[in-house]
């Protein structure tokens, strides 16, 4: 059976376990949210800011806009 080895913490894991994500010719394998929470918040402090700000936020507002669809959808419910 595979194993996948955390980036952060070099901790072994089982194949279909953790959290496995390809991502521009890399495979990121964290074995725990935990450890995908530390590398992505890492990830984050040392980018630019004005690199990421328009991704980032256009991101929040795709997902404001899916909450607010769903509060519609649940408001029709009632």
């Amino acid at each position: 059976m595979k194993r996948h080895r955390c980036i952060v913490c070099n901790r072994p894991f089982p194949h279909g376990q953790g959290i496995v994500i390809e991502y521009g010719g890399k495979k990121l394998e964290f074995h725990s949210n935990k450890c995908a929470s530390k590398f992505f918040r890492m990830l984050l402090e040392r980018v630019p800011p004005d690199t990421l700000e328009g991704y980032i936020g256009r991101l929040i507002e795709e997902l404001r806009e899916k909450h607010r669809m769903e509060d519609r959808l649940k408001a029709k419910k009632i």
